[in-house]
């Protein structure tokens, strides 16, 4: 099983006006990735590779810098969103029976004027970055309700409020430092098996491997870094919308092989629905009970970091 590349250039972000029927190969193109291996990765989307190592030279630089530096700005510490900000090493277990990963994040999630950034020019870099990947994934989404022969806002709809305090759509710039070898913990990984939570995820990686996907024969699959290419996986919610027509594929990111002191980064725009967007089978079925996008997405959380 190989990760399909399709062409996004009928629908890139430099195409202003496309009708339905133009988006008719692409949708099937979509809907085959989605249901045979839940991941995708599309070319030619207009986001430049220039646009993605800005964010990742930028958040590098902060990422170096000393963790006395970096606490100001941590995960839990921005009173209009408990999500945004830093996230250090080994604090977020991913798959919650393993040692925390070995990573670090800043998650990109309040856009208002007032919060404080680690720099005008780190704010201006994510923001801009931020609303290019949601042109893009509104993009998507109304192409994968076409392919399902759905009305094509029936995502967008739900969709509506990214950007803003009533919606957890989340830009998280990722950096896995080098690893020490006789400090890792037994059964550590830089980011343990699990699968996302929301819409969709779009990932662009730096040329370091290590991400591997879950395919349905059992075995895992590498997911290289493919330059020019985003790449495109289907979340929880979004296999819960479609009563498992599209695939929620688990996925990691393996230690580097032994003496490897090489660093990592990606870049991954989580889509969330609206928080108070109720999720129900789109098909008209009870296959999953109907759930509200920000209660799913807390519970989840409370995984991924831990139960008060």
């Amino acid at each position: 099983m190989k990760i399909p590349v399709v062409d996004f250039g009928s629908y890139s972000l430099s195409e202003k006006t496309v009708l339905d029927e133009q988006l008719t190969p692409l949708s099937k193109e979509l809907k085959t990735a989605f249901t045979e291996v839940g991941f995708v990765y599309l070319k030619n989307t207009g986001i430049s590779q220039e646009e993605v190592n800005n964010v990742m030279d930028i958040s590098k630089k902060f990422f170096l810098q000393s963790d006395e530096l970096k606490l100001p700005f941590s995960r839990g510490s921005f009173s209009n969103n408990m999500n945004h900000g830093w996230v250090s090493s080994e604090t977020e277990r991913l798959n919650p029976r393993r040692p925390g990963d070995l990573k670090e994040a800043f998650n990109t999630v309040c856009l208002h004027p007032d919060i404080k950034w680690p720099s005008s020019g780190f704010r201006e870099v994510q923001t801009a970055f931020f609303l290019r990947c949601k042109d893009l994934c509104l993009r998507v989404l109304r192409v994968m309700a076409l392919s399902l022969g759905l009305q094509p806002a029936v995502f967008l709809n739900a969709h509506s409020l990214i950007g803003s305090d009533e919606n957890g759509t989340t830009l998280r710039s990722l950096y896995y430092p080098p690893v020490d070898s006789g400090t890792v913990k037994e059964g550590q990984l830089r980011c343990g098996e699990h699968s996302d939570y929301g819409s969709i995820t779009m990932v662009f990686q730096s040329q370091e491997g290590g991400l591997q996907v879950l395919g349905r024969s059992g075995d895992y699959i590498s997911a290289p870094s493919i330059p020019g290419t985003v790449l495109i996986n289907i979340a929880d919610l979004m296999q819960r919308w479609t009563s498992d027509t599209f695939i929620s594929a688990v996925h990691k990111v393996l230690m580097p092989p032994p003496g490897d002191s090489s660093t990592r980064q990606s870049l991954a725009f989580f889509v969330q629905p609206d928080d108070e967007a109720l999720i129900t089978c789109c098909d008209g079925s009870d296959k999953y009970p109907p759930v509200k996008s920000g209660t799913y997405l807390i519970e989840r959380f409370q995984d991924s970091y831990g139960r008060n």
